[in-house]
């Protein structure tokens, strides 16, 4: 039984990553390793340039 639960939560994380749901998680760990000297985005603030950045450059993808 433990090995399907692994199973799933391993397809979990895979799809969450095509997704880009751990993009947040991406840019900590790189602004940690850049090692500025600002404080990082918050989470809010990070999705909203996010989504502001593909709104204004537009490549493509699905919606």
């Amino acid at each position: 039984m433990n090995a399907v639960i692994d199973g799933f939560r391993g397809f979990a994380r895979y799809l969450g990553g095509v997704m880009g749901a751990d993009a947040y998680t991406k840019y900590l760990e790189h602004h940690a390793a850049a090692g500025q000297g600002i404080p990082p985005l918050t989470e809010r603030e990070f999705w909203r340039d996010h989504t502001d950045r593909q709104d204004s450059n537009p490549q493509s993808r699905c919606c």
